[in-house]
């Protein structure tokens, strides 16, 4: 319910009862760094009274709790969740995050303009404030095969939707240094909007090239090093931690009272299981203050930072006039959230209740051809072999070279060297691409594991010993409409289906939660030694994060910004 505004001011001045007042908690004051004894007045979704003592219809008892703005969440991928925005909304809001910014391009991917109007509609009606950075990259490079192509006249018509922030994240670096027209013609048409980055490594004279482009954040920083050069050319940096890209720890400490207006924090690619067992942004900021940053560098970051980056004016601060999204925790450093208010209203059963649930998109996407064990056989005369080696807790992966001497006109695994088979099946019905290759880093021993979560282009992408499992595991993956699974000796002993795209499921997201736990289990059960299987396998198909990749065209080296075979 918007604040009218006679009434609002009335409130505010005590002249009538606020609609709602919290009482008897206290205040972190982000601009002073005080905790103050405080009520906070709401009127409708828009705060109106603080450092006072107000009235109020309905009033909530928050004696010994700490009032702090609500989070906010600048960059993610809500499909990465592995639910819909409903469900998504359900499962975060609870903890505090009260605002999202999200980047659909896993379902634009998918399904194009259908998808993307699709997270529009479905964020006008959740309890959490939605807000959508357009897609920049759909295909993110043109060394991959998607379901979709989205160029800039096909955004523009979008571009000023009222749940529109600007662009997402700008993957093609290469294509903005070197002045590739589609990507040109996309900078040009949101010159002067928000502008989202994504440029690993870069540094330098490509770097300042980068910026010059108008790309005003970036949320690939892995080192200090690397994320203080963006700071000091003028990229606010969002520090990430998602399931699979951790990098808070390497960053915290530059999360001070000096860099916090400049720091966001983000969560990029969380599933439920991982938001289950530690948290979402909640534990990035109790984690952040473990690691000895400052409480007020790390809730501005969180919140205030976070507002002023995207131009979100009406928020970030428990102050008059700002929308009323409130998190009650029980303390700074353990931030568990007591309760939350969003736009006003009381985050409960009931909230959710009330919601409008739209139907979804993109249903019976998987329609890659059926494959056969010999369609994972490697060709090729030479034993130097390049192997994408992973590193636990990054997307970046390393350009490893092997020998693997070929025996009967393929190249096999070797589970005694952890070299395992890794292939991209094109889903999308558009070329029936395989391409293969060899992975490091699973610890596979037995069977295979599947995924139609491939970022971005979300075709399957299939690890295993055995080619038959391999097979097996492709193939079911399109009787389920995609989604995960993990075989064994010719049987399917996890799944979990992911029909909306085969990116998001339609069960709750606790029924999700409990299948991850099977899942994950069952990967370890074939000898994988990764804490996200599934989400690390997605990332090595994205021909964006350096250094060897692999999409259906290939494998790709992305420091050369080509398909090396």
């Amino acid at each position: 319910m918007r604040a009218d505004l006679e009434r609002a001011i009335a409130q505010g001045r005590g002249e009538t009862p606020a609609d709602l007042v919290l009482k008897g908690g206290r205040v972190f004051d982000l601009i002073s760094g005080e905790l103050v004894d405080t009520d906070v007045a709401i009127c409708g979704d828009m705060i109106v009274g603080t450092f006072d003592r107000y009235q109020g219809r309905h009033e909530i008892d928050c004696s010994g709790e700490i009032l702090v703005p609500g989070f906010i969440d600048t960059h993610l991928h809500i499909e990465s969740s592995a639910v819909t925005p409903f469900e998504f909304d359900r499962c975060v809001t609870p903890r505090g995050i009260t605002t999202a910014i999200c980047d659909p391009h896993e379902i634009a991917n998918v399904a194009g303009l259908d998808g993307i109007t699709y997270f529009l509609d479905a964020s006008a009606r959740t309890v959490m404030d939605i807000r959508v950075n357009l897609s920049s990259c759909v295909p993110s490079t043109h060394m991959e095969t998607a379901g979709a192509r989205l160029e800039a006249e096909d955004l523009i018509p979008l571009m000023d939707h009222p749940r529109v922030i600007g662009l997402a994240e700008f993957m093609n670096f290469p294509g903005v240094i070197h002045r590739d027209p589609g990507a040109m013609a996309k900078l040009r048409a949101f010159r002067g909007r928000h502008i989202d980055g994504h440029c690993p490594l870069l540094r330098g004279r490509d770097l300042n090239a980068y910026i010059s482009a108008g790309i005003r954040t970036e949320h690939e920083a892995t080192t200090a090093e690397e994320a203080l050069e963006k700071l000091r050319k003028g990229m606010r940096v969002l520090i990430r931690e998602g399931s699979v890209s951790k990098d808070l720890h390497a960053l915290a400490p530059l999360i001070t009272e000096r860099h916090s207006p400049y720091i966001c924090l983000c969560t990029d690619d969380r599933n439920p299981l991982d938001i289950a067992e530690h948290g979402h942004l909640d534990y990035m900021i109790r984690t952040a203050i473990a690691l000895g940053a400052d409480p007020l560098a790390v809730y501005r970051a969180a919140s205030l930072s976070a507002a002023e980056a995207f131009g979100l004016k009406d928020r970030g601060l428990i102050a008059p006039g700002k929308r009323a999204d409130i998190v009650r925790i029980d303390s700074l450093k353990g931030c568990h959230a007591a309760g939350v208010i969003c736009g006003g209203v009381i985050v409960d059963d009931a909230a959710f209740a009330a919601r409008e649930v739209i139907a979804p998109v993109a249903r019976h996407s998987v329609k890659a051809r059926r494959v056969e064990a010999r369609d994972f056989r490697t060709k090729g005369n030479r034993a130097e072999t390049p192997v994408i080696g992973i590193l636990p807790g990054k997307i970046i992966t390393e350009h490893l070279t092997e020998t693997i001497v070929p025996s009967d006109g393929d190249k096999r695994p070797d589970t005694a060297r952890d070299l395992i088979k890794i292939a991209v099946v094109e889903r999308h019905g558009r070329n029936g691409n395989i391409a293969t290759g060899f992975v490091r880093g699973f610890g596979l021993k037995a069977g295979a594991i599947a995924s139609t979560v491939c970022h971005d282009h979300h075709n399957i992408a299939v690890v295993g010993v055995d080619y038959d499992d391999m097979a097996l595991a492709a193939n079911r993956l399109g009787e389920i409409e995609g989604g995960f699974v993990v075989v064994q000796g010719g049987k399917v002993v996890a799944e979990v289906a992911l029909p909306v795209a085969g990116l998001m499921s339609l069960e709750p997201f606790e029924a999700v939660r409990d299948a991850l736990v099977r899942l994950r289990a069952a990967a370890a059960g074939l000898g994988v030694v990764l804490e996200e299987p599934f989400l690390q396998l997605a990332f090595l198909a994205l021909p964006v994060i350096p250094h060897l990749k692999i999409t259906d065209h290939g494998m790709v080296d992305v420091d050369r910004f080509e398909v090396i075979g």
